[in-house]
């Protein structure tokens, strides 16, 4: 089926001649657009461009539809904009969203984005600020939504899942560790661990595997991912990070990935909500799940068992 966001991809492609910038403007990652564009010529059987060309150059069928999304994606968006008239009598939706994790962002803009897409009269923001009681946010109306990584029951308070990840253990390629199957809280014993300025309780290392092992390792943070990767390269020490958010770093060989535990560590993210207000976030913590599982390395659903933990 030709769908329309094959449509704004090949309208993209052919504006920009570079699946990279046809990426950015899309909001996707240059895998998802490439894989989009496999799956519509697998789809059509015949090829839409010529990838040797550079700029990319369409093909006779990518011409046809390249002439359908000139003519078919204004009209969409007219009807769009009508509609979104129609609707401006009706209160504006606001929906504010406070984030625990560090590493959220790379997926949660591109799926506000595309919220607004589908809602322009949406009013999205981020809560600025580190907090202690995220959850409080919500009962003291500070905050709609709050992206967290432990569903504990709570009135008033609901979970929708968003999806599970895998921590990974991250080393100098020419670690010794690197070359292990996977590392035990043991092996944590002697190094140095590098982590964000955050309490325990929001590390899943030092929470599921360090404390209940009674190994507390010499500590040393930073704020962010890149300076964190920087000291694990130049061999300050060791950290733990969620596989995707690491991905292109491991890909170009920058440091070493081992699993935690001879089945990995597993970390999980739920969008919490108000109860009273949980179908009217729905669609958002759907588009969140969507965007994760569509542009992130390595995530899965959360099972069924896990839901409520």
């Amino acid at each position: 089926m030709i769908e329309l966001r094959h449509l704004k991809a090949v309208a993209a492609l052919a504006d920009t001649g570079s699946v990279t910038r046809a990426a950015s403007r899309l909001h996707l990652t240059q895998s998802a657009l490439s894989h989009q564009l496999a799956a519509l010529e697998d789809y059509l059987d015949t090829p839409l461009f010529e990838r040797q060309q550079r700029p990319l150059k369409l093909t006779g069928a990518g011409e046809k539809l390249l002439e359908l999304a000139r003519r078919m994606l204004p009209e969409v968006e007219a009807a769009r904009q009508a509609i979104a008239r129609l609707k401006a009598a009706t209160p504006t939706r606001e929906l504010r969203i406070a984030v625990e994790c560090h590493t959220c962002y790379d997926w949660l803009m591109p799926a506000m984005d595309a919220y607004r897409e589908h809602h322009p009269e949406a009013e999205l923001d981020l809560v600025p600020g580190f907090h202690a009681e995220p959850l409080a946010l919500l009962t003291e109306r500070q905050a709609d939504m709050v992206i967290i990584s432990e569903a504990k029951r709570q009135a008033g308070i609901a979970f929708h899942p968003l999806f599970a990840y895998e921590m990974v253990a991250l080393t100098a390629r020419s670690h010794a560790l690197a070359a292990r199957p996977y590392l035990t809280a043991r092996n944590f014993e002697q190094e140095t661990l590098i982590t964000y300025p955050v309490p325990d309780r929001m590390l899943d290392l030092v929470r599921r595997v360090l404390k209940p092992a009674g190994v507390n390792p010499p500590r040393r943070t930073a704020e962010l991912t890149a300076a964190i990767l920087q000291l694990v390269a130049s061999r300050r020490g060791i950290a733990a990070l969620p596989r995707w958010a690491v991905q292109t770093y491991l890909e170009r060989g920058y440091v070493a990935a081992c699993p935690i535990g001879p089945r990995g560590l597993w970390g999980r993210l739920y969008a919490a909500v108000r109860a009273a207000e949980k179908e009217t976030h729905a669609e958002f913590a759907a588009l969140l799940s969507e965007m994760a599982f569509s542009t992130l390395h390595g995530v899965k659903p959360i099972a069924g068992s896990e839901r409520n933990r």
